[in-house]
């Protein structure tokens, strides 16, 4: 299992992210304005529900890739910087969607889970940032790589939960003002790019 000073970094830089939203905090908070707070939890239940999915899909593939070749699981780690650094460049290059209000139709509480879930699930982007990531975490001399990235990823629920759940309180309150937040979410673009490249050149920085 990787040791306390291994899990209390990774919490840091997962906080890190997941304070800087990204596609499902967008989703989140556009069924929290439209229609309220607790639309927006079921939402947030939803989409991480659909993490765990990813979560036991690397942990399963990483362990294999692992007893196939260390050199490949080192190559995974570098190639996941790469994906990050791609990751913050084109959020900085991401243009504005224009002035237009977020509307969206009223779905039932059943609807908006399973939605939540499908669109995450069905995300490749989710799967391949939790392969990018988890990895640079793991210790195989410390036992079994697929224990450590299944312990990660839940930890990363479970803060993803709090973080995405509060998104969905304050979009709630804050309703108006969101559905006029074109300029907002271009500052949150430029935000969220320069903590993908802050963290793809603190893990080069880290063994692989």
């Amino acid at each position: 299992m990787p040791d306390i000073s291994t899990l209390a970094i990774f919490c840091a830089l997962t906080l890190g992210l997941l304070v800087v939203p990204g596609p499902a905090v967008l989703y989140i908070v556009t069924r929290s304005v439209s229609q309220g707070r607790g639309a927006g939890l079921v939402s947030v239940l939803g989409v991480h529900t659909g993490s765990v999915v990813h979560v036991a899909a690397a942990a399963l593939g990483i362990s294999a890739l692992l007893a196939a070749s260390a050199t490949a699981f080192t190559v995974v780690k570098y190639v996941g910087v790469a994906y990050l650094v791609w990751l913050g460049v084109r959020q900085l290059m991401r243009r504005g969607d224009g002035d237009e209000p977020i509307e969206v139709k009223t779905q039932s509480r059943r609807r908006l889970f399973w939605e939540g879930f499908v669109v995450n699930v069905l995300n490749p982007k989710t799967a391949v940032f939790f392969v990018a990531f988890l990895p640079h975490f793991t210790n195989p001399e410390a036992g079994p790589v697929g224990p450590q990235i299944l312990l990660l990823g839940l930890l990363w629920i479970v803060l993803g939960m709090a973080s995405d759940g509060t998104y969905a309180m304050l979009a709630s309150a804050l309703a108006g003002r969101v559905r006029g937040s074109a300029r907002v979410r271009r500052r949150l673009d430029v935000g969220s790019g320069v903590v993908y490249l802050g963290l793809a050149a603190w893990l080069t920085t880290e063994k692989a």
